[in-house]
């Protein structure tokens, strides 16, 4: 669901990077729509198992603090992601 995407966004520093297939789907959905800022971008693929798109998702818009709002108390989501260089992180 991108709206629980958005939701977890909200609980991480941004900017994050994202690689996971589904969740660089839900990036493009809140892009498209205006939640959020990101940038997808295509990789050479190094194996046939390594995803060929990556996202960095630079941060959560008005509307995107809007639209958590209204989804009211959410639990927070688990914290997961990694440290990389130059301040990126990884979801």
């Amino acid at each position: 669901m991108p709206l629980s995407f958005l939701n977890r966004l909200q609980h991480v520093q941004l900017p994050v990077r994202v690689a996971n297939p589904e969740e660089i789907r839900h990036v493009s959905v809140l892009l498209a729509t205006g939640l959020i800022e990101a940038e997808i971008t295509t990789l050479k693929p190094t194996s046939p198992y390594v995803s060929s798109r990556m996202a960095t998702v630079i941060r959560i818009t008005e509307d995107g603090h809007a639209e958590i709002a209204k989804m009211g108390n959410v639990p927070a989501p688990i914290k997961t992601f990694m440290q990389f260089n130059r301040g990126l992180r990884l979801m």
